[in-house]
């Protein structure tokens, strides 16, 4: 369990706590969460702003852990496939809950979720093959807009929705886009893999 992994661990256990801080149902509890009226449309529920932080600062240990992993050599099949779950439950949890609370339109979290299912399985296919699938490009700038956008949605898209720059929307929607190229792009580059068959028939003689 070195630092790197330990980082991640982290960060799910951040993702459970921004869980419990979107679904809680404080009123039910007693519990008044304070409102912020930054204009006359828009009033702002202050536990979406504390889920807002914590889930910059998850993000970050995101990038961090990777780095540190990279650079000092400490990269490990373990720490690979924790990074791959926590960024799943990080990220995909929080658009579920958006959609299901009228943030998002929920076609976000299906097109994500479809993608990443299809993506992870590809990967799976490589894997018992001996293979490694690397990020590509594409990928990794869908998974900057889908971070860049949530957290702009659960700021309420400030300081751009003074202006009525919907710039939350446009990330996200951009995500999805590329979510659907960067599947393309890794069908494209392993199908040889998914339909190459290493079964080979044994003729017995009697």
């Amino acid at each position: 369990m070195n630092l790197p992994n330990k980082l991640t661990i982290l960060r799910i256990l951040m993702s459970l706590v921004i869980i419990f801080v979107l679904l809680f149902p404080f009123d039910t509890a007693g519990i008044e969460m304070p409102m912020l009226f930054i204009s006359e449309k828009i009033v702002v529920d202050i536990k979406y702003i504390i889920a807002g932080i914590l889930f910059i600062i998850a993000s970050l240990t995101d990038f961090v852990d990777g780095y540190l992993a990279r650079k000092w050599n400490m990269v490990t099949d373990f720490g690979k496939m924790i990074d791959a779950i926590a960024d799943k439950i990080l990220v995909n949890s929080v658009l579920i809950i958006l959609a299901s609370t009228g943030f998002i339109h929920p076609i976000i979290p299906v097109v994500i979720v479809l993608r990443d299912s299809v993506v992870n399985s590809i990967k799976m296919i490589a894997g018992s093959k001996g293979k490694v699938v690397a990020a590509i490009k594409s990928g990794k700038l869908k998974t900057a807009c889908l971070m860049v956008g949530i957290a702009l949605t659960l700021f309420y898209n400030l300081p751009f929705e003074l202006w009525n720059l919907k710039v939350s929307d446009f990330l996200l929607i951009l995500a999805c886009v590329l979510s659907i190229i960067s599947g393309i792009s890794y069908y494209n580059m392993n199908k040889h893999l998914i339909f190459d068959s290493n079964d080979k028939e044994e003729k017995v003689e009697i």
